[in-house]
């Protein structure tokens, strides 16, 4: 009798992921436009658990554009743009094999409806992807992740517009031609189903700019993955090799209770957060979703050869994982229906650690597509500062990764087909929700305060060698 493995496969994918607009700084360098990203405000005047991503309005751009004291740290970010080569040279020494960054949208296309791209970013990342290559890592890129040009959304409504097809293909287009033999794994959009939380960061839709603004959401995500359906279909004939995959996050929740009513709404959330992964690896809307829009009254708009432009499937499957929340019959009535569970710990910003999940997580996902599996996106944020010796007993964060590992194995053994685990952040960053340099997820420490003061320098922390040893092992020594 056949047995599954109980040990990482060969070449698995040990890495780091990042995102451009978190860390390179240089907002307006290089011919660079102004991106959604960096109107993104740091707010330390409320709640550290109520801090997030909002809907935006026109009104909010325009303040945020003409702005002169707000802090606005994902325009700065930790300088990754000038200090690349040194920091990739840092993360390589973790053993990591692999590195996930994006590539700016808006410093390709700095409004994004130019015909022709802008030279100086495409060099910019010439020298970033040959510089990860030399470090002994295989690019993982992403090509949209939250750094659509702001221009797309106050000129069209961001993705509510089907032009936006067009604008998006072209992009990807050029990348594909550029870095044929040298990037080989791509993503198409990060967090495609997060349109709640990361609501105008993911689809740029001025919430003041449409009538009804989840129709919009919808119509928005219909559009993107008509794009994505066309974006495979160039990237496999420029490169037949080119591996493309989706991104979910891992948005499901448990069942509040054993009751029925709690059991099926939580599978009827669970099912929107697989829609997006249905539609791009199995190339058609799944019946659930007709089901859905029409409880909520929502009408999607369908072009003539949209249904033949979503049967251009994906390569891979890939998800974040950061934690898990449960919801029950009455809450699933809410726009944000779940809420923490009592029965795990959670961090400073109220997230859940929840390695069992994770396995569950990998199950549910490689039962529904037998498609390779990437882990993207895993990590917890910790309040953090230097001791004496310039570094951080981060034990706690060790302990974290070391039960997610340990969970990705037991998933193998379950017979998953997993390639690769990308934990996020490591070198800290600006995070994405709250802008917050503090909330610190890294191998790396980076010697920046919430609001841009310190040294910038990078200091090694106790996790950086745990994790070297981690790799060198392929996963087998966690100690």
């Amino acid at each position: 009798m056949k047995k599954n493995p109980n040990v990482f496969p060969e070449n698995f994918f040990w890495g780091g992921a990042v995102a451009a607009n978190q860390l390179e700084g240089a907002y307006l360098e290089g011919g660079k436009g102004l991106s959604v990203a960096d109107i993104n405000r740091f707010r330390d005047d409320i709640d550290i658990r109520k801090k997030g991503n909002k809907e935006i309005a026109l009104e909010d751009i325009e303040f945020a554009v003409n702005d002169e004291e707000g802090i606005y740290p994902k325009r700065e970010g930790i300088d990754f743009y000038h200090t690349f080569k040194e920091d990739l040279k840092l993360l390589a020494g973790t053993g990591m094999n692999s590195f996930r960054t994006s590539i700016s949208w808006a410093r390709i296309f700095p409004k994004g409806d130019e015909l022709e791209p802008n030279e100086e970013g495409l060099k910019f990342y010439d020298a970033l992807i040959d510089e990860i290559i030399a470090n002994g890592m295989e690019p993982l890129i992403t090509l949209s992740h939250y750094e659509m040009p702001l221009y797309l959304t106050t000129k069209y409504n961001g993705w509510y517009d089907r032009k936006m097809i067009d604008f998006f293909t072209r992009f990807s287009e050029v990348l594909f031609k550029r870095y044929k033999g040298k990037v080989t794994y791509w993503i198409l959009v990060n967090q495609m189903n997060l349109i709640t939380h990361e609501s105008f960061n993911h689809l740029g839709i001025p919430s003041d700019r449409v009538e009804n603004l989840v129709e919009a959401k919808y119509q928005g995500v219909h559009n993107e993955l008509i794009a994505c359906g066309r974006a495979v279909k160039i990237a496999k004939e420029i490169d037949p090799s080119f591996q493309i995959g989706m991104m979910s996050y891992y948005g499901n929740s448990y069942p509040a209770t054993c009751k029925p009513e709690d059991v099926l709404a939580a599978l009827k959330n669970n099912q929107m957060e697989y829609f997006y992964s249905d539609v791009l690896a199995r190339g058609y809307y799944p019946s659930y979703a007709y089901r859905f829009f029409e409880d909520k009254g929502i009408n999607i708009t369908f072009g003539e050869k949209d249904e033949e432009d979503l049967k251009n499937t994906v390569d891979f499957v890939t998800f974040s994982y950061y934690y898990t929340r449960i919801i029950d019959a009455e809450s699933s009535k809410k726009e944000d229906p779940s809420y923490a569970n009592p029965h795990l710990k959670a961090n400073d910003w109220g997230w859940a650690i929840d390695p069992i999940g994770l396995r569950i997580a990998l199950n549910e996902y490689y039962d529904r597509y037998q498609l390779p599996l990437m882990i993207t996106e895993n990590g917890m944020g910790f309040y953090e500062q230097l001791n004496e010796n310039n570094t951080i007993e981060d034990d706690y964060r060790i302990d974290f990764l070391r039960q997610h590992i340990e969970a990705m194995k037991e998933a193998i053994h379950d017979g998953v087909e997993l390639i690769g685990y990308y934990p996020w952040g490591p070198i800290d960053l600006v995070s994405c929700s709250s802008s917050e340099m503090s909330k610190r997820y890294g191998f790396i420490y980076v010697d920046l305060d919430d609001y841009g003061k310190g040294s910038g320098k990078r200091y090694k922390k106790k996790s950086y060698d745990w994790y070297r040893q981690v790799v060198d092992s392929n996963g087998e020594n966690l100690t």
